[in-house]
Parts: structure tokens; sequence; C-alpha cells
């Protein structure tokens, strides 16, 4: 996935199958671009500075976009939270 940053969060660009998706929350994107350095969601929420009150948000936007293919599992590295 490729993301372009705008105002509004970003869009998400999944370079094989050309979805594009709008993230309409910053602080998603934070999360998403924390999993690129981290092998696990609780590590990317942390890292983004997100309240454990909002982890559930993130975590249910987050299996929406694994359903979609436009993030994956890293099986093995840790698990997702």
């Amino acid at each position: 996935m490729a993301l372009r940053l705008e105002p509004f969060g970003a869009l998400a660009y999944h370079l094989v199958n050309r979805k594009l998706t709008f993230l309409k929350r910053p602080e998603l994107v934070s999360v998403i671009r924390g999993l690129q350095r981290r092998y696990n969601v609780r590590s990317a929420l942390v890292e983004a500075g997100i309240p454990e009150t909002q982890w559930p948000a993130c975590e249910s936007a987050l299996r929406h976009l694994a359903a979609t293919d436009m993030v994956r599992s890293r099986a093995g590295k840790g698990g997702s939270r």
C-alpha cells in the first residue's frame, strides 16, 4: 500500500489491485505508518500516541483494511496485539 498524506488523513492505494481507500482519521494514518516499523498493532498504537479508549476503533478500522487486503498480518512476528 502506498499512502498519500492529505489534510483529512490520507489516500491509501493498493499497488496490486489498484484499490483506493480514504483514511479520514489522521491518527489512523499514524498507526498504519507505525506498523511499517513495528511488529504488532499495540506497539503502533502506543507509538502513535493513541489513547487506549480509542484502540477498539482503530483496531476495527485495521480489521476492515485487512479484509480488503490493504494491510496484512505479519504471521510469526509477534501477533496483532
